[in-house]
């Protein structure tokens, strides 16, 4: 099942099962998407308003970091489930002898790799979306700077969300599995937790006057 095609309320209790999937990879995922189509609104708004001429060209760069995005959140949210029931079944392989032992043992590591490098591709489309805002929050049109403050915190929520189910997929493979991730992921997670900051502090700014 295609959590994309399913309707909101399905998606919820499907969510809220005691299945293994979806879970939290998928939900940040899922929280970018609803993250972009924020973004693309108010770029929208602004950009069809020349009231807002002056937030054009950030409304024009959102568009372009958006370009493509929200389809593909659609797909890591499948794919994340997808990588973790590869993780489970990977598990059920037999280990009857040596090679299958040895067999098993590989496709585990590999299944858990791919676990991680899903979230941390979201991660990533996060940190992309998150840098369009403060200039769409100071710029953009005044009647959704909201909406950018919300799509600020569902990215957000996205990338500390992806991160922490790429960390704990890593957490059980050898040091050199996954090394480039391991050493971006405190750098993303403080990046993320400025850049949000600033954010914020537009959105404020904009609505307080």
């Amino acid at each position: 099942m295609n959590w994309m095609d399913m309707s909101l309320s399905m998606y919820q209790d499907a969510l809220a099962s005691t299945d293994p999937t979806p879970g939290g990879g998928t939900a940040s995922a899922i929280a970018l998407g609803q993250a972009v189509g924020l973004t693309r609104m108010v770029s929208s708004l602004t950009l069809g308003n020349e009231k807002w001429e002056s937030g054009w060209s950030a409304a024009r760069l959102a568009e372009e970091v958006c370009a493509g995005m929200y389809e593909r959140c659609g797909e890591l949210a499948q794919m994340d489930s997808e990588a973790f029931d590869r993780v489970m079944k990977s598990f059920r392989l037999p280990k009857s002898n040596d090679d299958e032992i040895q067999s098993r043992r590989l496709e585990i590591r590999q299944s858990t790799l791919n676990a991680a490098e899903v979230p941390f591709e979201t991660a990533e489309h996060g940190m992309k979306l998150l840098g369009c805002l403060e200039d769409l929050a100071s710029r953009g049109n005044g009647n959704a700077v909201s909406d950018v403050g919300v799509a600020s915190l569902l990215a957000s929520a996205a990338v500390k969300g992806a991160l922490f189910n790429v960390e704990i997929n890593l957490q059980s493979l050898p040091s050199e599995m996954g090394e480039s991730m391991r050493l971006s992921i405190n750098q993303i997670r403080m990046d993320c937790s400025e850049v949000s900051r600033r954010v914020m502090h537009a959105v404020h700014d904009r609505i307080q006057g």
